[in-house]
C-alpha cells in the first residue's frame, strides 16, 4: 500500500530581503534593473548552469529530446502568429493540435520557447539562440502589427467569446499562458529584451481585458468545474506571479491575484477535498501558482492549500507511481469517461482505462513537489519526487526515438500509445519541457548546508562555496553511487544524502570506510567534515522487492524493486494468486535486468516501466484467491 502522507505541520521561516537584478542582454547591451522583494527559502535548488548531466541513460533521454527540438523548423512554429497578425508567411502550417483552424494553436510555441531557452542557458547552444532570437524578433514584428499589446495565434474575438459565453472556445487563457511562459522564459534564460517588451506588453493586454469586466463576469470566465472544461485558464496565476518575480512591477502582481479564484483556494485552505470530478491539469497548475504566489506574499491561505492539496493529491487520488488522472465519477463528454479528471478520493482500483496518467499531469506533480521540498526540505517531498522521476516522467518516453505518450495506463492489457511528432499536442509540449530540465532537483542548498535528493551522474559546482562534486554510478540499474568531492574551503561543511523509503537497508562509507551511525529510511544521512580533494563517499542501496496497493483494495498491487515500479510483459489481463508474501518470494532478478515471477503456473517477465516501449504490458495485477 503506498504510504500515507501525513499533512505537514511545520511551517518554513520566511526572511525577506530586497534583492537588486541587473539583467544584461549579451545581444545590445540593454540592461534593466528591478527590485523584488524574495523569500530566502529553507532549501534552494541551484542555477541551470551548474548542474551538468554526465554520459547516462538519463543523458541519453534529454539527448532524445533535443534532437527533437532542433528538427523542428522556427517558420512553422511562426506561422499562425503571422497569420493571425497579417503578415505574410509561406511556411507549411504545423498539425495536430497547432493548426490553424485548433483553438490552442500557439500552445506548443510556448513550451517550444521555454524547453529551448533552458538549454541555450544550460549548454550555450549557439544554434538554439540564433533560432530562438530570430523567432523572439518575428513574434515581436507580430505584436507590433497587432498594436494593443496582444499576441497570439487566434484572434482576439475567441476573448470576446470567452467573456460573453463563458465557453464556446477552446481554453484562450490556457494558450496564452504557455505563449506568456515561453517568452519570459526566453527573457529570464537568455536575456533577450525584446522578450521583456513582448511579454509585459502581454500582460497589459491582460490588464485591460480584466478591467473591463465586472466580478461577476471574471467569476464565471474562471469558474472551471465542468468536465473539460473549455474555459480552462492554464497557469496564467503561475506566469504573472514569475513576471513579478523579474518585473516588480505590482501591477503585475495585482493581475495574477485575479486568477486565483476563492471557489478554488478555500476548500483547499480548510483541507476539505473538493478533488472529485475536476480537471486535473485544469486545476493541477493552479496550484503551482499558489505556490508561487506563497513565496512571495508569505499568505498562510496559499501555504496551506498548496500542501493539503499536495496531500489529498498523493494519498487519495494518485496511483502508486505519483501520476494522476482518469475517468471522471459523472460523465458528461467523451473524454471523461477514461481521462483526465480525478475520481472520489481513495477509489482508484476501478478507474484503470487505457488513458490514465496525463503526462501533463506527472510534470505539473513534479514542479509542486519540488515547490514544497524547497519550503521545508522534507525527505517526503524528495521521496515522491524521486518516484515521480522514475516511474511517471521517464516511463512516458520512448528511449529509442524520443517520443512521449498521452496517457500512461497502468492496468492490463495496455499499450503505451506513443504520439506522433507532428500531433503537437499539450502532452508533446510539456514532455518537450521535461525532458530539458533533467538536471534540476538533483542536489540543493542553504548556507554551508549541500542535499543530494537525486542519483544521477553529474558534475555540481557550487561556486559560493568553492566545492566540486562529481556523482558517478548507474543507478537504478546499479544499486549503488559514488560522489567525489572536491573542496577549497578549510570549513567543515554537511553534505545530506537521501535515503529513500524503500531503502530499509543502506551501506554508506567514505574514503571506503564504513560509516557505522543508523542509515534509516525515508530521512538524511549527514555528513559533516572538513572535506578534502578527492574524499569519496559511496552509497550501497541492498534493493527488495515491494508491493504497492491501490488505497481501495488491498488485492490490487503493483510491483516495485528499490526505486523501480515493473512492468509485466503480458498481453492478457493480469490475475495473480497467493498472499502478498508469496507473490515477493516468487520474483528473481535475471542477468540481462529483468525479472522472472513464477505464480500460478505461469512464467511472467517483468521489467523497469520506463523500459516498455512497443510490447504490451500491465503494471496493476489482482489476487484472486478462489
Amino acid at each position: 500500500m503506498k504510504p500515507k502522507f501525513n499533512s505537514f505541520k511545520k511551517t518554513a521561516t520566511l526572511l525577506f530581503i530586497t534583492i537588486p537584478f541587473t539583467l544584461c542582454s549579451p545581444f545590445d547591451g540593454h540592461t534593466q534593473t528591478t527590485t523584488f522583494k524574495s523569500e530566502i527559502e529553507k532549501v534552494s535548488p541551484f542555477p541551470v548552469t551548474a548542474v551538468k548531466l554526465k554520459p547516462s541513460w538519463i543523458k541519453q533521454r534529454e539527448e532524445l529530446n533535443t534532437i527533437f527540438l532542433k528538427s523542428l523548423d522556427p517558420d512553422r512554429l511562426l506561422h499562425n502568429f503571422r497569420i493571425n497578425a497579417g503578415l505574410q508567411s509561406n511556411a507549411l502550417p504545423l498539425e495536430g493540435w497547432e493548426a490553424p483552424q485548433i483553438g490552442l494553436r500557439g500552445h506548443f510555441t510556448g513550451h517550444y520557447l521555454s524547453a529551448a531557452s533552458y538549454l541555450i542557458e544550460a549548454y550555450q547552444d549557439t544554434l538554439l539562440l540564433n533560432r530562438i532570437n530570430y523567432m523572439i524578433d518575428e513574434l515581436y514584428k507580430c505584436q507590433q502589427a497587432l498594436k494593443n499589446g496582444y499576441l497570439s495565434a487566434f484572434p482576439e474575438s475567441d476573448f470576446d467569446i470567452l467573456e460573453s459565453q463563458f465557453g464556446g472556445v477552446w481554453a484562450p487563457y490556457y494558450t496564452y499562458n504557455k505563449i506568456m511562459q515561453g517568452i519570459l522564459d526566453v527573457y529570464i534564460h537568455t536575456k533577450n529584451p525584446k522578450a521583456y517588451e513582448i511579454v509585459t506588453g502581454m500582460a497589459d493586454y491582460v490588464a485591460l481585458r480584466m478591467s473591463r469586466l465586472d466580478e461577476e463576469t471574471i467569476e464565471k470566465v474562471l469558474y472551471s468545474v465542468d468536465a473539460n472544461p473549455t474555459n480552462e485558464a492554464g497557469a496564467m496565476n503561475e506566469v504573472l506571479y514569475k513576471l513579478y518575480k523579474v518585473s516588480g512591477d505590482t501591477k503585475h502582481l495585482t493581475l495574477a491575484k485575479i486568477f486565483d479564484r476563492d471557489w478554488f483556494v478555500t476548500p483547499l485552505a480548510e483541507n476539505r477535498d473538493i478533488l472529485s470530478g475536476l480537471h486535473s491539469n485544469t486545476h493541477l497548475v493552479l496550484v503551482n501558482g499558489f505556490a508561487q504566489r506563497y513565496s512571495i506574499t508569505g499568505e498562510s491561505k496559499f501555504h496551506n492549500a498548496t500542501v493539503n492539496f499536495w496531500n489529498m493529491l498523493m494519498n487519495q487520488h494518485a496511483y502508486a507511481n505519483g501520476s494522476s488522472s482518469g475517468p471522471r465519477p459523472i460523465v458528461t463528454t467523451p473524454t471523461s469517461l477514461s481521462a483526465e479528471h480525478w475520481g472520489n478520493p481513495g477509489i482508484l482500483s476501478n478507474t484503470l482505462t487505457k488513458e490514465t496518467s496525463e503526462s501533463c499531469v506527472s510534470h505539473n506533480t513534479q514542479k509542486l513537489t519540488a515547490s514544497l521540498f524547497s519550503w521545508t526540505g522534507d525527505p517526503i517531498y524528495a521521496d515522491a519526487y524521486m518516484n515521480t522521476f522514475y516511474n511517471a516522467v521517464l516511463a512516458l518516453q520512448n528511449n529509442q526515438n524520443g517520443t512521449c505518450v498521452y496517457h500512461l495506463p497502468l492496468g492490463s492489457p495496455q499499450k503505451k500509445l506513443f504520439l506522433k511528432e507532428n500531433d503537437f499536442r499539450c502532452c508533446n509540449g510539456s514532455s518537450c519541457e521535461a525532458f530539458t530540465a533533467l538536471n534540476t532537483s538533483i542536489y540543493y542548498h542553504h548556507n554551508s548546508d549541500l542535499w543530494v535528493n537525486l542519483y544521477i551522474p553529474s558534475d555540481l559546482t557550487w561556486e559560493e562555496m568553492g566545492v566540486t562534486l562529481e556523482q558517478n554510478g548507474n543507478f537504478p540499474s546499479d544499486s549503488s553511487t559514488e560522489l567525489t568531492v572536491t573542496s577549497s574551503t578549510k570549513k567543515p561543511f554537511t553534505i545530506h544524502l537521501f535515503i529513500p523509503s524503500w531503502a530499509k537497508n543502506t551501506e554508506i562509507y567514505i574514503n571506503d570506510e564504513k560509516q557505522t551511525d543508523d542509515v534509516s529510511p525515508l530521512s538524511y544521512f549527514s555528513l559533516n567534515r572538513k572535506w578534502r580533494k578527492g574524499d569519496k563517499i559511496k552509497m550501497i542501496f541492498h534493493y527488495d522487492f515491494h508491493i504497492k496497493t491501490m488505497p481501495d483494495n488491498e488485492n490490487v498491487i503493483a510491483l516495485f524493486y528499490g526505486p523501480t515500479m515493473l512492468a509485466f510483459e503480458t498481453s492478457k489481463e493480469l490475475i495473480l494468486k497467493g498472499s502478498h508474501q508469496e507473490i515477493l518470494r516468487n520474483i528473481v532478478p535475471r542477468q540481462d535486468g529483468t525479472f522472472l515471477l513464477s505464480n500460478n503456473k505461469t512464467d511472467y517477465v517483468l521489467k523497469p516501466l520506463y523500459d516498455i516501449n512497443s510490447e504490451s504490458y500491465g503494471v496493476y495485477a489482482t489476487i484472486r484467491n478462489y
